[in-house]
């Protein structure tokens, strides 16, 4: 196999881990905190713990990429705009009637896809002789 490949199936494997146990993070903390509040507002709070454990586990383990600010800050928006998507996706699928932590991984699984790609085509995209770390 090409080093390229290599390094992309790497990537791959790792975001894969990586997404899972930040869902795992996201979930439990949503759990945890429905001891105490309503779920819209667990969900919120649940999810920001959740980007903050993605941006490290992206950065250093996926992407291999160094943490700036710049980064830090595109990484946060684009998570910001999946919210609307995670809050507006358990609202509806709630609505609907779907068990609340089936609609909690479903939507979780949808946002992994997006996420992935925001990243590794915008926020952790290395320039043209630009090593990982």
């Amino acid at each position: 196999m090409k080093k390229q490949r290599v390094e992309q199936l790497w990537e791959t494997i790792a975001y894969l881990i990586c997404g899972v146990l930040t869902v795992v993070v996201n979930v439990a903390t949503y759990k945890l905190l429905r001891l105490r509040l309503n779920k819209l507002p667990a969900n919120t709070t649940a999810f920001f713990v959740a980007v903050l454990f993605a941006y490290w586990t992206n950065s250093t383990f996926v992407f291999r990429a160094r943490r700036t600010w710049k980064n830090f800050l595109q990484f946060m928006e684009m998570r910001i705009g999946t919210l609307v998507i995670d809050n507006g996706g358990m609202y509806l699928l709630l609505l609907w009637g779907v068990d609340e932590m089936l609609a909690k991984c479903v939507v979780n699984g949808i946002i992994i896809v997006i996420n992935y790609l925001a990243s590794k085509l915008v926020i952790f995209r290395k320039s043209k002789g630009e090593e990982k770390i």
